[in-house]
């Protein structure tokens, strides 16, 4: 990944570069911050070569088209969800309950999201199949599920809630801190509402940053988490 010159070279000899130009890694990684820094309006194989600094037929030779980048680029961002917890729960002699498990996968995912909100409409939108990482990713969480005593027709719709979830989630991790203040005259048009406000007290550490972290992200995140998996046991089952 990290590019450079060998020390005493100032010539490159002729032939084929001794790394490649151009891969897939590559192309993710530009891929990943055209969208970052000017939106995913903005990704195309043509802005992504003049990144690389390469014709934008040198992609072709990676890709084949723009839904095997689409692809690429699901894979990029789950290789960045922490899966290890689901391959604890799994292990012969479990270090977590496959519901911990969940919870820590899920705030991984959640946050990964966060980091990447333009990219989340690709992940939820892009077809698994040309994506092996995020195919191994839900095959993994599929077996931790399926620990939990889950039958296997409740699995996919299980998978398809949390990550709903986590979806939505990761946006509200960026909503401004004042997104529910409410006009004046609040009492007298929404006082359940105002009431309901008035009682909610964020979490400490967030109250007591310095940053503008909207406070109903983690809190409201963790109450919905455990909702969702409530009914799973907290050992595995059988």
């Amino acid at each position: 990944m990290r590019q450079g010159f060998e020390a005493g070279n100032s010539h490159r000899s002729k032939g084929r570069p001794h790394k490649a130009l151009v891969t897939r890694e590559k192309i993710a990684k530009a891929a990943l911050t055209i969208v970052g820094e000017e939106g995913y309006e903005k990704l195309t194989m043509a802005r992504i070569a003049r990144r690389l600094n390469v014709g934008t037929s040198a992609l072709y030779n990676h890709l084949s088209g723009k839904d095997d980048l689409l692809a690429l680029i699901e894979d990029a961002v789950m290789e960045q969800v922490e899966c290890s917890s689901l391959y604890a729960a799994l292990e012969a002699t479990p270090t977590l309950s496959p519901r911990d498990a969940l919870i820590r996968w899920a705030t991984s995912y959640r946050d990964v999201c966060a980091r990447h909100v333009p990219l989340v409409r690709i992940i939820a939108l892009t077809p698994i199949s040309g994506a092996p990482r995020t195919v191994e990713m839900y095959e993994v969480l599929a077996r931790v599920l399926k620990l939990t005593g889950l039958p296997s027709s409740a699995i996919m719709p299980r998978i398809v809630a949390l990550e709903s979830f986590i979806y939505g989630s990761a946006y509200d991790v960026h909503a401004p801190e004042d997104i529910f203040d409410l006009p004046v005259d609040s009492e007298a048009r929404a006082p359940a509402l105002a009431d309901a406000r008035g009682a909610f007290s964020p979490d400490a550490s967030i109250a007591d940053s310095q940053d503008q972290r909207n406070p109903y992200a983690d809190e409201p995140f963790r109450l919905g988490l455990e909702a969702l998996l409530s009914d799973l046991p907290d050992e595995k089952n059988g």
